[in-house]
């Protein structure tokens, strides 16, 4: 039994993760972003959102045709200091339900363009664990944990909903079942210090291979078996009102090459993303985005990920807490894929969305996306897809 392994059972005890089936041929780009989770509760908080979308492909991609996709977030968190006396500490259960439903099945692309999409209908424990702090600047977690809900993650993107705004495609695409992100998680363990506001120096060791990649349906734990590590850290600080990050990933285990050429070590990849403020005027506020991330090409289907975008929020009259917003993502097949697979160099989505609160605890989101060669196919024409996202959340518990 691992280090690893005896550190996140101490830690949280033995607990089932979820994983993301295969999507075609090509992993998909995933990452979830549910409600927002309340910061501000007391001891308890037992949180309920609902996600539901109507989202379609009119034109080129593989097909024409409509989808729903729904998708469900239970949350339970408990501060165990206010509760029993345990000092810094904090226990975190995070179920997940989605119908399986897929819009990238008809558009044919790599980075998809719905982050709720799973491509497997279950009912699943998607994180369980507990935090520790040490003071008031560092903290470990260990548990199932989603990578993505700290690492390669800015707020300015949080609007929009294709998956690639989320965790880049470079990163997104790894591993032989994905990284331990939305909807499959893994057994990690987390360190963080945070020396200044706005600065922070994370760093986690999880599980190579989240959940069982041969039974997408089911919940699994399933440790050795030549899976080895993901180790993933990054850096955090602020800069121009805003923040970067510097974040570097690699596997552990051996890896097929693209090609058939075998099998080695050396899976790994870098990025570099960051968030500023444009404007802040009168309520009215303009952030903008971007992130640039590569990983290896040997390997990957992509080597290569560039994105940006800008939000804007307050400027509709009356709408203060609406947003909306225009995002580009480009993913460049690496020279080894495109060799084999006589692909084309790069898939390219764009993504323009309006999020409108309408209740404290209801939204819609209109959503419009243009993907230019879908999973680099030269083959499929480009792809325009209209959505229309609904979300409920409730805190049923807040105390």
């Amino acid at each position: 039994m691992s280090l690893l392994t005896l550190l996140v059972i101490a830690g949280a005890g033995i607990h089932t993760p979820a994983h993301l089936p295969p999507s075609g041929d090509q992993p998909h780009s995933h990452t979830h972003a549910p409600g927002e989770i309340d910061e501000d509760h007391g001891p308890l908080l037992l949180q309920l959102t609902y996600t539901g979308e109507v989202i379609g492909n009119a034109s080129g991609g593989s097909r024409h045709g409509t989808r729903y996709l729904d998708n469900i977030d239970v949350v339970f968190e408990a501060d165990m200091e206010s509760l029993v006396g345990w000092k810094g500490a904090q226990v975190h259960v995070y179920g997940l339900y989605n119908n399986g439903k897929s819009i990238s099945d008809l558009v044919g692309d790599t980075q998809a363009v719905s982050n709720i999409e799973t491509g497997a209908r279950a009912l699943r424990l998607y994180e369980a664990w507990v935090s520790q702090k040490f003071g008031e600047s560092v903290s470990i977690k260990a548990g199932l944990y989603d990578l993505n809900s700290e690492f390669d993650a800015l707020d300015a993107a949080g609007l929009f909903v294709s998956s690639a705004n989320g965790i880049g495609t470079d990163f997104a695409q790894s591993g032989r079942n994905g990284p331990s992100i939305f909807p499959s998680t893994s057994l990690a363990v987390r360190f963080q210090i945070e020396p200044e506001e706005g600065w922070a120096v994370r760093a986690a060791v999880l599980d190579g291979v989240p959940g069982d990649p041969d039974n997408p349906s089911h919940t699994a734990i399933k440790l050795g078996e030549g899976d080895g590590t993901l180790m993933a850290g990054e850096a955090q600080l602020p800069l121009l009102g805003g923040k970067i990050l510097l974040g570097h990933w690699r596997y552990t285990a051996k890896f097929d090459r693209n090609g058939g050429a075998g099998t080695t070590t050396g899976n790994r990849g870098s990025y570099i993303r960051g968030e500023f403020p444009l404007a802040r005027r009168d309520g009215k506020n303009v952030d903008a985005f971007f992130r640039l991330g590569v990983a290896r090409g040997l390997f990957n289907m992509f080597d290569t990920f560039a994105g940006a975008g800008v939000k804007f929020g307050g400027w509709v009259p009356g709408r203060d807490a609406d947003e909306f917003g225009i995002a580009i993502q480009a993913a460049f097949a690496s020279d080894s894929f495109r060799a084999a697979e006589s692909a084309s160099a790069a898939e390219v989505a764009i993504e323009t969305s309006y999020r409108t609160q309408l209740t404290p605890w209801l939204s819609i989101q209109p959503n419009v996306h243009y993907v230019r060669r879908p999973s680099a196919n030269a083959s499929l024409a480009d792809a325009f897809i209209i959505g229309l996202r609904a979300e409920v959340a409730i805190s049923a518990l807040r105390f």
